[in-house]
């Protein structure tokens, strides 16, 4: 197995840094490739990257401007050469320890591993973001026959094997509504989904969060459109 970590960056310079240490700290007999792309980033994130590169192998691609995150994971994904491959967020609200658990349940089996966030809301860092997620996974469960419990988690490790990189580059979705598109593609193709409980430390507005009502919108309507 050979994990290819896919990290789309918008605007991160307070905390991508953070997040390569401890990507690069995950266990060295985890063979692995790290892709980093800048998705036009108007801050400090691109400098920073560029002075993090004689310390860390990472591939790095910087967009000129910002083009969603759905887009940012496509061009990793181009240039991806693992078997298997799991998305980064670059904010930690996702911790990169957790990436071990997920690859114990990957099997040749499976089409993918989703880390399922705990179900607990917290007030102060945007309850709605939550409920949101909550809605559009019972949206995916009702049109789909699925039995999931966290579709919209940003935690997602692929099995390439089983998914190859065509699947990937054909989606529609260019920003967050990626999550529901890729799941409901692997739901109407019969793909097996296994989910792992994980810590999640969500973030407000005020703390950088950048997914908003617009894109809860646009996730029902991709959910809605897959089905054809």
């Amino acid at each position: 197995m050979r994990l290819s970590i896919i990290i789309p960056a918008y605007n991160e310079e307070a905390f991508i840094s953070k997040v390569l240490e401890k990507v690069f700290s995950i266990p060295s007999s985890i063979e692995r490739e790290v892709i980093v792309v800048d998705d036009g980033s108007r801050d400090g994130t691109l400098q920073i990257l560029g002075s993090l590169k004689p310390k860390y192998n990472f591939k790095l691609i910087s967009h000129e401007k910002n083009l969603g995150k759905g887009a940012a994971i496509k061009s990793g994904i181009r240039e991806a050469l693992g078997t298997h491959m799991i998305i980064q967020d670059a904010d930690l609200e996702y911790d990169p320890r957790e990436i071990p658990k997920l690859l114990e349940k990957m099997d040749e089996s499976v089409w993918a591993v989703y880390g399922s966030r705990p179900s607990r809301i917290v007030p102060e860092r945007g309850a709605h973001y939550i409920m949101g997620a909550k809605l559009l996974t019972l949206t995916i469960n009702l049109l789909y026959g699925a039995h999931l419990k966290d579709a919209y988690t940003g935690y997602k490790l692929f099995n390439l094997e089983k998914m190859n990189k065509e699947t990937f580059l054909n989606l529609r979705s260019s920003g967050f509504e990626f999550e529901a598109e890729i799941t409901c593609k692997i739901l109407k193709n019969k793909g097996r989904i296994i989910e792992v409980p994980i810590e999640y430390t969500p973030r407000g507005k005020s703390h950088g969060k950048k997914i908003n009502f617009k894109d809860a919108i646009r996730g029902f309507i991709t959910t809605i459109s897959s089905l054809w």
